[in-house]
């Protein structure tokens, strides 16, 4: 006998239920994860089958930044849209083209010039300039 091909059900990852669910709340302080356990499972998720998945699913959606824990610690406690993600999402941002770095050979003099205004920018960006220039004198 052979076993029919069932079709899997196709439906929104965890993560997405979970900022669905935190997006709809309009709580000034966020959504308590009980609230959010609440919200998931009114929409159809198993959460006591999977408990792990939606701690997981908290973790990496507050390290990528897109959920802000307003009160608790680690999975617990109560989270809320990142304001900095929320007007990424209404707004389509134009995409700028990033200039390529120059691939001519710089001699050392105008490797040096060219670290002088930035001695007083972001440390960042210098970092990335001695790098290059090092690469170019190598």
């Amino acid at each position: 006998m052979t076993k029919l091909a069932v079709p899997k059900k196709v439906s929104l990852s965890v993560g997405e239920l979970i900022v669905k669910a935190v997006a709809a709340s309009k709580e000034r302080n966020g959504l308590s994860v009980a609230a959010l356990k609440k919200a998931l499972a009114a929409g159809g998720y198993d959460v006591d089958k999977n408990k792990a998945r939606v701690k997981t699913a908290i973790k990496s959606l507050v390290a990528k930044g897109t959920l802000v824990q307003t009160k608790g610690t680690r999975t617990s406690g109560s989270f809320k849209m990142n304001k900095a993600t929320e007007s990424k999402a209404k707004k389509p941002a134009a995409a700028k083209a990033k200039k390529p770095a120059a691939a001519a050979k710089k001699s050392p003099k105008k490797a040096a010039a060219a670290l002088q205004p930035l001695a007083r920018s972001q440390p960042h960006q210098r970092t990335i300039v001695r790098v290059a220039v090092t690469s170019l004198c190598m």
